[in-house]
């Protein structure tokens, strides 16, 4: 953190060259969730109620911006192992107590470029290669400067360097799971529009330079291309999402191995009812333990199930064959943004084509005011990989 504020601070002088003045603004949110989980040849199963408060203040004088924002999470009922505390025979959560400076950034915006230093959130994308990890209660934030550069409509440069991610551990974080992992990393991202989508290139360099975190073996480099766009079709909308990279060893990986990534997805919306069809590859390398595709930086939740079967990709790959169907209205009521949605996933290996096994996703949600309320359903069940689980939550989310 400190070359962090050293790096705000070098920036600063620019910023008051004329006198502005200044706008603030409150930032405050916070979730309270109770996550149950009942997962086989574990001799007991976990409860979490836990509490996350962030609260902050943003700092604005024309084109430039300061925010600082603090977070704390509370575990009120912790009957659950939340991997540095607590029974290892209950089922992980993995949302300790903690307490923490989530965001500290200096950020300039023009409309043709954008530059941001501090501790911030970060997203490229769809969040599959780095991402924020929102639905964990701590999350999880870099020490980082990100530019972003516009020459002319339609084309965008993204380009970031991160010294410093900061887990979802917390504080007590250790060993495997430390409260912060080192590295030189850099994330880029080139992306132009087309008549077809947004047409993007990508590097995701990931430096894992602790050898605590698998013994250097998550430090990786992957390029690639994706295009995602929309049209309408009649009185519904068609999305698309293509995506291929290639990923081999990086840094001081011990490992020599190269894996591929494929997505294709499409979803058509009739403004309510929404359906989806997608599969998604995380390839295997030559068999080996993390010589297949791997996003250890990643918003994993958002990808191949709730039940969290697959945040580290098995040595032989995962093929993840999905379907979706929904509905949502503007209102319902006094209530707003009501959603039902149903997910299916079906598992296989990437080697050898095995049976992993299924997954049944449920979510139900509604907005009232500043107040959001959601239910949630993880069914899993193993055939060749893990051990039948069941996990359900209830969550209510407040925003100032």
């Amino acid at each position: 953190m400190k070359a962090t504020l050293a790096f705000c601070l070098a920036l600063a002088p620019a910023g008051v060259a004329h006198a502005e003045e200044i706008v603030l603004k409150p930032l405050g949110e916070a979730r309270l969730r109770y996550e149950n989980v009942d997962q086989d040849e574990l001799a007991d199963g976990a409860e979490a109620l836990t509490l996350r408060v962030r609260a902050g203040v943003e700092a604005k004088a024309g084109r430039w911006s300061a925010l600082v924002e603090g977070q704390g999470n509370l575990a009120i009922v912790d009957d659950y192992f939340d991997g540095l505390h607590g029974a290892a025979t209950r089922p992980l959560v993995g949302d300790p107590d903690n307490i923490a400076l989530s965001r500290a950034q200096l950020r300039y915006a023009s409309p043709a470029f954008a530059l941001t230093a501090g501790r911030q959130r970060l997203g490229f994308d769809d969040e599959r290669f780095v991402g924020s990890v929102g639905f964990r209660q701590n999350g999880q934030s870099f020490d980082a400067v990100r530019a972003e550069i516009t020459p002319i409509k339609g084309i965008k440069a993204d380009v970031a360097y991160a010294w410093s991610v900061r887990t979802i551990w917390g504080i007590d974080g250790t060993g495997a799971r430390q409260q912060a992992v080192s590295g030189d990393n850099v994330f880029a991202n080139l992306s132009a529009q087309t008549p077809i989508g947004k047409f993007s290139t990508l590097a995701y360099l990931v430096d894992q330079d602790e050898a605590a975190m698998q013994g250097f073996r998550l430090s990786s480099q992957s390029y690639g291309v994706r295009l995602d766009g929309s049209q309408p079709l009649g009185k519904a909308r068609v999305a698309w999402q293509l995506s291929y990279a290639r990923q081999s060893d990086w840094h001081r990986n011990p490992n020599d191995y190269s894996a591929d990534y494929y997505l294709a997805d499409v979803a058509v919306d009739f403004g309510g009812p929404r359906i989806s069809v997608g599969y998604e590859i995380l390839g295997a390398g030559d068999g080996r333990a993390l010589t297949s595709f791997q996003t250890p930086l990643a918003t994993a939740f958002k990808f191949q199930g709730w039940a969290d079967k697959f945040l580290t990709t098995p040595p032989d790959g995962v093929r993840d064959l999905y379907a979706s169907a929904g509905w949502s209205w503007k209102a319902v009521g006094a209530f707003q943004a009501v959603t039902l949605q149903a997910i299916y996933h079906d598992y296989r290996s990437d080697r050898a084509s095995r049976s992993y096994g299924d997954e049944l996703n449920l979510l139900a949600s509604a907005k009232l005011g500043k107040f959001t309320g959601s239910a949630r359903y993880a069914r899993y069940r193993a055939d060749t990989l893990a051990t039948d689980t069941d996990k359900y939550w209830l969550q209510l989310d407040w925003t100032l």
